[in-house]
């Protein structure tokens, strides 16, 4: 870590002048169960990743904001009070979005210089923009005292994705990366955005990203296909039951005495819905109790019923889960974020992280032709503000 920001460091003296005043690690994410479920007010279970955001700013005269992305070698300059999509510099819309909506949030502060740079992949389905929005809104926290709930800060991250940038998001990937904690997974509430940490030993268990290598495709209109079959579910069975406002109010007796009154799509896509929910608040059990090879059985039925009732899976996903389930160590394997194609996750005991991944890149070239990327993860922690100690 002293390496990197010590980089950091020299690359903000090289374009600003002088030295930061803080440093700031914002991670990504991957979810470990809920697939489908935020938008239907259900259960997730994401983790903070150790794939993150490093960042390093300090306070300016005025309102002019001037951040440097690393990766990008691109400088984006904007003034605090007059923020505007960047179609050039379009990374700097998630931050843009964020200052925004931080004032409008009434949180009072000036001008800053801010270099950032990511080791989380774009495109992996890791979350790469939750990690850039928290790491411009932790930062401005730090440099100015701003008082806000980690709560409060991943809506604003939300708010910035989905009103400035125009990206449609459910909160876990914002809450996650600004709540998550070292060696747990985080229970979160879609609807009341409680939480609770649950243990992970990762000293003896890693979680593994494996890239398919395949972009989704069509995945706007299947997910909004999706999404209002949920809604039409919940229209049938509301009729019948008034206090069912989303698919988390529903149970598995409710669809299966009105089954007759749902097409056969509403009614497999309340079942996942439904049972997806029902492991997630299983898991708080399962990982308080430390029973990890019952945590990658629950992992794996999610996976089951996302593709056979929920339909999100693909070619590549299915040959990438079959392929990681039977690699040494495993425990699980799934599809993660919304599916279609990306990536998979997969629970492995630490001591075979490596068997697991040589096996995993053979035997997937040898069935799709192409070599995966793959990245062993711990859990870590929530974006914030680095100590000495941590960074030296």
């Amino acid at each position: 870590m002293k390496a990197r920001y010590e980089k950091l460091k020299n690359r903000f003296s090289e374009l600003f002048g002088g030295a930061p005043e803080a440093f700031i690690q914002s991670p990504g994410r991957v979810d470990l169960l809920g697939i489908h479920t935020d938008y239907n007010d259900g259960f997730v279970l994401p983790i903070a990743v150790d794939l993150n955001v490093a960042a390093c700013g300090r306070k300016t005269d005025g309102n002019k904001i001037r951040i440097h992305s690393v990766n990008k070698n691109e400088t984006a300059e904007f003034c605090a009070d007059d923020i505007r999509k960047d179609e050039v510099c379009f990374w700097s819309n998630y931050c843009r979005g964020v200052v925004k909506y931080l004032a409008e949030a009434g949180a009072v502060f000036g001008g800053a210089d801010i270099v950032l740079q990511s080791t989380v992949p774009i495109g992996s389905g890791l979350s790469s923009s939750a990690a850039l929005e928290n790491a411009t809104g932790v930062m401005l926290q730090t440099l100015y005292g701003v008082e806000m709930s980690g709560k409060d800060m991943a809506l604003v991250g939300q708010k910035a994705e989905n009103r400035f940038v125009g990206v449609s998001t459910g909160i876990m990937d914002q809450f996650v990366s600004r709540n998550g904690k070292k060696d747990h997974a985080l229970f979160l509430d879609c609807r009341t955005l409680e939480h609770k940490q649950l243990p992970l030993d990762c000293s003896r268990y890693k979680i593994v990203v494996c890239n398919t290598m395949k972009e989704r495709g069509l995945v706007d209109s299947e997910y909004g296909a999706r999404r209002a079959q949920c809604e039409e579910a919940v229209a049938v069975l509301q009729a019948h039951y008034p206090r069912v406002k989303a698919l988390r109010d529903a149970d598995m007796e409710m669809i299966e005495k009105h089954k007759g009154e749902l097409t056969e799509k509403q009614y497999m896509r309340a079942r996942h819905v439904i049972s997806e929910n029902e492991r997630g608040l299983k898991a708080i059990e399962v990982l308080r109790a430390g029973d990890y090879e019952a945590f990658g059985r629950l992992m794996d039925r999610s996976h089951d019923s996302a593709r056979d009732d929920y339909e999100v899976s693909g070619p590549e996903l299915e040959a990438m889960v079959g392929i990681s389930r039977r690699a040494p160590g495993a425990l699980s394997g799934r599809l993660a974020g919304a599916g279609f194609a990306g990536c998979t996750v997969s629970l492995v005991e630490a001591a075979s992280a490596d068997a697991f991944s040589e096996y995993v890149k053979r035997e997937y070239a040898a069935v799709c032709g192409v070599v995966p990327e793959l990245w062993v993860c711990s859990a870590e922690n929530g974006a914030g503000r680095l100590s000495e100690e941590e960074l030296n």
